[in-house]
């Protein structure tokens, strides 16, 4: 949620995260020496981040299993080295920030995350200040939505969220399911569609063809990149992803990372103040 939110930070060598693990809370160190890949953590979830950091950081991943032949793919593939795509495991990492993020700008979506945090969250375990733990998904389910109009957060969202993180439990077992079931899983919920589950099986399952369909800037920048379309509907976004089934997320995240920005035409969407919510 940008390089202000208070539960990571990022540099091009380490990453510091914290979070909550099924087991209790951690904050997770990974650092990067030449090609050797170091772990630590801190906490009662240390021993459950330590088994899952290789799949957070894309060990586990096998991008040998996408093969570009469009040169345009190609060159991206090649100018990045090939993408990795993370698994975190866990559903509640990615649910909460997705949730924030319908319809809003990605300030408003980052400026409520932090602000959460900032005020319903608690220091991380671990050396590094002011690394901050997220409130767990209990916490967050029980508040009123009173609490959560202070953070720029309309009723809408809200409740979406509040339900969700009440059933936590039944989406993580999309975790262990096939596409097709997980998929029916995560939207059987009022207000979490295909672009809120597309994203959390792909940040949190790694799945290599999660599509952000809804998007207000992914089919544009598909067609442009692919087709040198400014514009494009999801459909045409399908489209031109349709010879990548099985791997259109992982070219998403391609685009994202080295592709160019489609051409950007009239006003941008408005950020909303708190007290106009």
């Amino acid at each position: 949620m940008g390089t202000d939110d208070p539960t990571i930070r990022l540099s091009p060598h380490e990453g510091w995260r914290a979070f909550h693990t099924p087991v209790g809370p951690v904050t997770l160190h990974l650092r990067l020496d030449g090609e050797t890949l170091t772990a630590e953590a801190w906490g009662d979830g240390r021993e459950w981040a330590l088994e899952h950091a290789p799949a957070l950081a894309g060990a586990d991943d096998d991008p040998a299993a996408f093969s570009p032949i469009d040169a345009r793919i190609v060159r991206l593939w090649r100018r990045v080295g090939g993408v990795r795509l993370s698994r975190s495991g866990l559903v509640i990492d990615v649910l909460v920030q997705t949730i924030l993020s319908q319809k809003v700008t990605g300030l408003e979506a980052k400026r409520a995350w932090n602000r959460l945090v900032w005020r319903r969250g608690r220091p991380a375990p671990g050396p590094l200040e002011p690394l901050r733990l997220p409130p767990t998904s209990q916490q967050i389910a029980a508040m009123r939505y009173e609490e959560w109009h202070p953070l720029g957060v309309e009723r809408r969202r809200a409740e979406t969220i509040r339900r969700a993180c009440a059933r936590i439990d039944r989406l993580q077992e999309a975790a262990t399911m096939d596409r097709e079931n997980a998929e029916r899983r995560l939207t059987a919920l009022p207000g979490m569609g295909p672009w809120t589950s597309a994203l959390i099986r792909r940040i949190a399952f790694g799945d290599p063809d999660g599509v952000e369909v809804h998007d207000f800037h992914i089919p544009n920048l598909v067609a442009w990149n692919l087709a040198g379309e400014p514009r494009a509907s999801d459909e045409r976004m399908l489209e031109l992803l349709e010879p990548w089934r099985g791997q259109r997320g992982r070219v998403i995240r391609l685009l994202e990372l080295a592709g160019q920005a489609a051409p950007r035409y009239g006003p941008r969407m408005r950020v909303r103040r708190v007290e106009q919510l």
